[in-house]
């Protein structure tokens, strides 16, 4: 097969083209410049998409001796990452740009471009697994290393993108693993750190970033019964479920930290209260899109058992999920058999059966049975 190796400038995805090479597949490795103005090099594990990083993604591919070539998708990515990030957060949203990437970078542009080329699949770094039912059709699967899984991020992928996704680390049990065969192999990527930010916000400080961005102006914070707390420099810089920065002078009568439940956007203000009210037992998403041919029940909109997750590396949730198809939308209901916390709006859910990835989608609004007036979430 002809293979489009997307080299990140990390130690996954130099060995996931390695190993297409290995396998007898004819690869060409492209490095993504994703901003017109990188940083020159990275700060520890900050960020990604530096100069540093198409250095080393060349590197890599000149000791696999596969050819390399640097494709800007910069304007691309921040017209459908940055300026959607942007405005998630200025509708009192909190969204996921990793998702974003993986939805309309790498496996819409980069994968559309790749195959108007005569390429048959885009490879990867990811973590996870393309497995194929009985009858041919993918599936997307968990890694088999649980504490690297990325099929979280992948969950926005279509029948279409699987047929053409290839991830050659599925099978590998461990991140160790990996970096001792790049050394093997003479990559010098084997020890670089990985990178853990936003790769947009290098230095972690999305606050400060979303300050030159967003007009933010005071507000107030209030309690559960609506009573002012304190102010807010504006309520787009925070987060349902955030503790720090709240500022408060009057600490709780049971003398325990609050955290954040409610952003309101139209009010510009910020509702706060204990921990256990942060605890969701149903949301409700849009955008809803399947990884591979949906299961029967999608279309009869008879409630299935599966897991929800909410965040990359957090805990699946017991769950009863239903499509409820409306006029001119599509919107799925998940019920949550133990409640979890801190869940917002623009965050993903992600559903699963077994390692099996169903779908997903953005959250639009979640319940929380010991609030029954929670707004929080209504978008």
């Amino acid at each position: 097969m002809r293979v489009l190796a997307a080299m990140s400038g990390g130690v996954d995805s130099a060995v996931a083209a390695a190993r297409a090479v290995e396998a007898g597949h004819d690869v060409v490795g492209v490095h993504l410049a994703l901003s017109r103005m990188p940083g020159t090099l990275r700060t520890g594990s900050r960020g990604c998409c530096t100069i540093e990083d198409s250095r080393d993604a060349w590197r890599a591919c000149d000791i696999l001796g596969i050819p390399y070539y640097v494709w800007d998708f910069s304007e691309r990515f921040k017209a459908d990452v940055v300026d959607d990030f942007v405005a998630e957060y200025a509708a009192g949203r909190t969204p996921n740009p990793c998702m974003r990437c993986n939805e309309r970078i790498k496996f819409a542009a980069l994968l559309e471009k790749a195959l108007a080329l005569g390429f048959d699949a885009v490879c990867t770094g990811h973590y996870a697994k393309v497995v194929e039912d009985a009858d041919g059709n993918p599936e997307l699967h968990r890694a088999a290393d649980w504490a690297k899984d990325q099929s979280y991020v992948l969950g926005v992928l279509t029948h279409e993108q699987l047929r053409h996704s290839m991830f050659p680390l599925a099978e590998t049990p461990s991140k160790a693993e990996v970096r001792a065969e790049a050394e093997r192999r003479g990559l010098s990527v084997a020890n670089k750190p990985d990178s853990h930010d936003i790769c947009f916000i290098p230095d972690g400080d999305t606050r400060g970033w979303l300050e030159e961005r967003i007009e933010m102006t005071e507000g107030d914070i209030l309690d559960v019964d609506g009573q002012r707390l304190g102010s807010h420099p504006g309520a787009n810089a925070f987060t349902v479920g955030q503790r720090r920065g709240l500022k408060l002078g009057t600490p709780a009568a049971d003398g325990k930290p609050r955290f954040v439940l409610e952003i309101r956007p139209k009010q510009n203000e910020v509702v706060v209260g204990p921990e256990h009210l942060l605890a969701i037992d149903e949301m409700t998403g849009i955008k809803v899109s399947w990884a591979g041919l949906p299961i029967g029940e999608v279309a009869t909109g008879e409630e299935f058992d599966c897991m929800a997750q909410v965040r990359a590396h957090g805990d699946p949730v017991a769950a009863r999920a239903r499509v409820h198809a409306g006029a001119g939308a599509t919107t799925l209901v998940v019920r949550l058999v133990e409640p979890m916390r801190g869940v917002a709006p623009g965050q993903t859910v992600v559903l699963y059966q077994g390692t099996r990835v169903l779908g997903q989608a953005t959250i639009d609004a979640a319940r929380s049975a010991l609030r029954p007036d929670l707004a929080a979430a209504e978008g």
